[in-house]
């Protein structure tokens, strides 16, 4: 797993790039005292460090005293801000609208009020333009300030105009609070469960919807009260594993972006996720040619400036670019061409592991043990799914329970026959424990138990018969989770007819196409 240091001064100046630090240098001379080439010295020692530590520090540079380390780094990390904020591009809408913020309250100071009021017209315009209603906001309470406070004589009517204004922007802003809030909640409530596993788990994620939503989600009609609300039917349907409901909502979240394509810039994060939400729906699917089509859309955004210009955006495109390369191998079975992806994706892992968050690190692997299953590489499988096992995280319950589950068909596959008991007893009440276990479960486990006692010689009658039981349950909605996270049909016809995974994989995707 990666060693994540938690030195957010640390983490900050390993963000760093180039010529930021080249500004960092510049800026410090032009503000320093004798003092403050003190904090240049850290500056240099963190740059220089791979992993944080502060005995090194103290021991390179002889004049930081241990009881000035602490504000020593405070002081560093308010100047590094205050150097980025010299560099930062002035075309983001936030920073344009704050400077007009700015402008309107130093003339307000200055008593000219009128000169105030047309700086504030001014950013409501912009804000309006782009649906930036916290500004506005802003904007309309400072001008009721302004009017409430001095005869201006601005325009007739306008205590009434302002308070209908501001009536409506707090309505939009209340409906976005609460749909935002209830989006993250369904979404972290994914994070920490994964799929419906029965009745009784999609009906409280229905009813917990249906309770929060709005009264008039048939009127809602700004580009963030919409894009919030896509976002909740995608979960539910998500998590309900209505996959085509999910797709039809993910369309409209990438959609709503295409409608008003300056949006992409401004809210890149949730269009590059709503990218990702809409390729992961084909995936679900078994779309191959409409991945294809995606991932293709997708690459040329990643190469653009909005993306390139900003590290986060650079980050995140590495991590569902990547994620939805495999699942592209997956649905053409290509499993052994898909291992040429992985040295880069985990040179890149190493280089971004300041900033990645577990829960999609943990998927990554899932993903990669995966393909050198597929591939017959059980040895390599077993390696990245320990690497999910013995990572002690509270994360994706349903992730953790088919790594085991994995770990124990691939042991099994190398021959381990003398531990597969012992695994099969712990893997089996790990499972019992997260009350995860479903019917295709139990048969999987039923059989390995049995397999165990069989000769080799007799096994494929073993293999045909458990797969007549859980062809049963290939479309039952609460089974198909299974068969998501392991392709387990595919592993059964594979050791019938004695041949690879990714051969079995190959022919039913030719079939499709």
């Amino acid at each position: 797993m990666p060693n994540r240091n938690t030195d957010t001064l640390f983490q900050l100046v390993k963000s760093l790039g180039k010529s930021e630090k080249r500004n960092f240098k510049l800026y410090i001379k032009r503000n320093t005292s004798s003092e403050e080439l003190k904090i240049v010295q850290l500056f240099d020692a963190l740059d220089k460090m791979d992993d944080y530590d502060e005995a090194i520090i103290l021991k390179k540079n002889k004049s930081i005293k241990k009881q000035q380390l602490s504000n020593l780094k405070a002081h560093l990390y308010k100047e590094i801000l205050s150097s980025l904020r010299l560099i930062t591009d002035e075309s983001n809408i936030d920073i344009q609208l704050h400077e007009q913020m700015d402008y309107a309250r130093i003339l307000y100071n200055k008593g000219l009020y009128l000169q105030s009021l047309k700086v504030l017209d001014k950013l409501k315009e912009q804000a309006k333009g782009f649906n930036q209603l916290t500004y506005l906001q802003q904007a309309l309470f400072f001008e009721k300030k302004i009017e409430g406070l001095y005869i201006t004589r601005s325009l007739k009517n306008r205590a009434e105009e302002l308070s209908i204004e501001a009536d409506e922007v707090n309505k939009s802003l209340s409906n976005i609070s609460n749909l935002s809030n209830l989006a993250l909640q369904l979404y972290g409530w994914y994070i920490k469960n994964g799929f419906a596993r029965d009745d009784a788990e999609e009906e409280s994620v229905k009813v917990f919807l249906n309770a929060n939503l709005p009264e008039n989600v048939q009127q809602l009609n700004s580009f963030y009260e919409k894009l919030y609300l896509y976002q909740c039917y995608c979960w539910k349907a998500f998590i309900r594993q209505d996959f085509l409901q999910y797709y039809r909502y993910t369309q409209k979240w990438v959609d709503l972006f295409e409608e008003e394509p300056y949006m992409i810039a401004i809210e890149s994060g949730h269009y590059i996720k709503g990218m990702h939400n809409l390729m992961g729906s084909h995936f679900n699917l078994g779309n191959y040619k409409k991945l294809t089509e995606t991932l293709k859309q997708f690459e040329k955004f990643c190469k653009s400036t909005t993306v390139l210009q900003n590290q986060n955006n650079i980050i995140q495109c590495f991590l569902y670019h990547s994620i939805s390369l495999l699942n592209k191998y997956f649905l053409s079975g290509n499993f052994s061409d898909g291992l040429l992806l992985i040295e880069g994706i985990e040179e890149k892992l190493t280089a971004y592991e300041l900033y990645i968050d577990r829960h999609r690190i943990l998927v990554i692997y899932y993903k990669i043990a995966c393909m050198y299953f597929g591939a017959g590489d059980f040895e390599t499988t077993i390696d990245y799914l320990n690497k999910i096992i013995n990572w002690k995280v509270d994360l994706r319950n349903d992730l953790q329970c088919y790594a085991r589950l994995l770990h124990l068909i691939a042991h099994y596959e190398l021959g381990n026959l003398q531990l597969l008991e012992y695994l099969a007893k712990s893997v089996y009440r790990f499972m019992a424990k997260m009350h995860n276990l479903s019917v295709v479960e139990e048969e999987m486990f039923k059989f390995l138990r049995k397999a165990l006692t069989v000769p080799a010689n007799k096994l494929k009658p073993e293999f045909e018969k458990l797969l007549h039981k859980l062809k049963q349950f290939e479309n039952k909605r609460f089974e198909t989770r299974a068969f998501m996270y392991l392709d387990v049909i595919s592993w059964l016809e594979s050791k019938i007819n004695n041949v690879k995974v990714q051969d079995v994989v190959q022919g039913k995707y030719l079939r499709r196409k």
